[in-house]
């Protein structure tokens, strides 16, 4: 008979009663790959659970919004009974949970009053002495990376209970809350990786095919990514993941790259278990010239027929896009323009650049072998206005009768909140924002409205947030009729979802051969042995 987990990591419905409520659904799940339920839980359960295991413990992912959202009958605190580790793990990542975490662990309380819980994320980490004052809440782990961390609080649950021991932690002693100090400050992220051959034996040996697959449409679209950073050297005005954001409230030095080598090794692992692309999360350019060409070179050892994804926060020149197409046989890139205005794009911060340059970036790249260009845009930054939306879509128009159909685009709204952390939210008069939501307690309240756009935590110089909403609808409608007409998705196609990872049937796309390998061999990944690398930076993943 299998023991217990020790530890089980929870991931809940960003409004936990989801299934009671008639809400509309949310343009935003047109650009990831959840439905508005949230349900894709961070990469960081992942790089939690395979650390804790090298160390000897046992842990279970359970997928809760997923297990909520498939089956309506499904009974939440019946299934979360028969649940007895030494310690619950809730991510409070995203802000969007705001609302799940707290029901869910005032439900957790109600039937395991004995058992502690801790919480963990960005958001957790930007708010953790407003949530520690929770009564369900016992403790907060802060930071970007916690794997350590948390095997410490997990040794102190078992062992002295000498919770001034463990880095990072923000608890509750008789009553008073206590933030430990700032003891662990990772320098690499190499020895925070996941396991693939670990993963795949709990789940086939558990027989828990259901409870910890990131989000519903996983077998039909099996995404797949390596996060070569946790961190950014970008100033992003509404981003919480941006460099001054994280001095502002995220300890530990940032960014924190993952070594060219270890790159490579995570996507040969994930090359020897699927077909399916393989999305670098992270522009490589930002971690300097070195570094970039460092990876590719790597990358073309690895000699894998997965499709490469890289992503690029502005055009990338022609020389790095010729050594992309040196070191992988099948590529595709992500560029974020966020604004076709030059003027917003320079005021969000993120890169400056124009148009003519992106146009000849996606020129150079398709007279190559890259596969697909993806192309995102944004609703919500300063100085946009309602004219200057729909101008966007007339912007998309232009590229499309320009260029063949791997060219894709996509819109969505800034949203559900602009992040805490970000210069938006902490100088919003600085940048045209008005905020209508401050704490916690007020962001989950706003969850709790009945329409996507009226739990918006913000509203513009240029727009309010019916307007930011009228104004999303009317770009979606135009740019789904734009796509109809050139081509970019067919005359049934409902959902305006990216297509990087295009759909394929599971048999198509696992190799099984390896997975039973795994499991007759008892294998472990190799991806996570360490290889040093020198300073840079990279963007913020959501990944803790």
């Amino acid at each position: 008979m299998r023991r217990p987990p020790d530890v089980v990591l929870i991931h809940p419905p960003g409004v936990f009663d989801f299934r009671e409520r008639q809400a509309t659904e949310s343009p935003l799940s047109d650009v990831i790959p959840s439905s508005t339920v949230f349900e894709m839980y961070p990469v960081g359960f992942l790089t939690l659970a395979a650390y804790l295991r090298r160390h000897g413990y046992r842990v279970r992912i359970v997928n809760l919004a997923l297990l909520m959202m498939r089956d309506r009958r499904f009974d939440p605190a019946k299934f979360l009974k028969k649940l007895r580790p030494r310690l619950f793990g809730i991510d409070l990542h995203w802000l969007a949970h705001a609302h799940g975490g707290a029901a869910l662990s005032a439900l957790l309380k109600q039937l395991h009053p004995a058992i502690p819980i801790v919480f963990g994320g960005i958001s957790a980490t930007y708010f953790h002495e407003e949530l520690i004052r929770d009564p369900h809440v016992d403790f907060v782990l802060r930071g970007s990376l916690t794997e350590p961390a948390l095997l410490a609080l997990v040794r102190q649950i078992e062992g002295g209970r000498d919770f001034r021991a463990v880095p990072n932690l923000t608890w509750k002693n008789e009553g008073r809350t206590v933030v430990n100090t700032t003891a662990f400050v990772p320098q690499s992220l190499d020895d925070y990786t996941y396991d693939l051959g670990s993963m795949v034996r709990e789940v086939v040996f558990g027989l828990d095919f259901r409870t910890s697959i990131p989000f519903e449409a996983f077998w039909r679209h099996p995404i797949t990514a390596v996060f070569t950073v946790r961190g950014c050297t970008h100033g992003c005005v509404t981003c919480g993941g941006s460099r001054p954001a994280f001095r502002r409230f995220m300890p530990g030095r940032h960014p924190l790259l993952r070594s060219p080598q270890a790159i490579a090794a995570m996507v040969r692992d994930l090359a020897s278990l699927t077909r399916a692309p393989i999305f670098l999360v992270g522009d490589l350019r930002d971690g300097g010239e070195e570094y970039a060409s460092a990876v590719l070179d790597e990358l073309s050892r690895s000699h894998v027929g997965n499709r490469i994804v890289f992503e690029f926060f502005g055009p990338p020149p022609r020389e790095f896009l010729a050594h992309i197409e040196r070191s992988v046989r099948h590529w595709g890139a992500e560029i974020s323009p966020e604004s076709h205005d030059e003027h917003v794009r320079a005021q969000l911060g993120k890169a400056r650049f124009t148009n003519e340059e992106m146009e000849r970036s996606i020129e150079a790249m398709l007279a190559l072998r890259c596969e697909q260009v993806d192309l995102f845009y944004m609703v919500g930054l300063t100085g946009q206005t309602y004219e200057n939306v729909l101008e966007t879509v007339d912007a998309i128009e232009s590229l499309f009768r320009r260029f063949d159909r791997r060219l894709s685009a996509y819109l969505t709204p800034m949203g559900p909140f602009l992040d805490p952390g970000s210069e938006g939210f902490e100088h919003p008069e600085r940048h045209g924002y008005k905020l209508l939501a401050h704490t916690l307690a007020e962001h989950k309240a706003l969850l709790e409205q009945h329409d996507w756009q009226s739990s918006l935590n913000y509203e513009t110089e240029w727009m309010t947030r019916e307007q930011l909403g009228a104004a999303t609808r009317e770009a979606g409608a135009r740019l789904i009729a734009l796509k109809q007409r050139y081509g970019r998705i067919g005359s049934r196609q409902q959902a305006n979802k990216p297509e990087l990872f295009p759909a394929r049937s599971f048999l198509h796309n696992f190799r099984f051969g390896r997975v039973l390998g795994m499991l007759l061999a008892g294998t472990r990944s190799g991806a996570g042995r360490r290889t040093p690398w020198p300073g840079g930076a990279l963007r913020n993943s959501p990944i803790s």
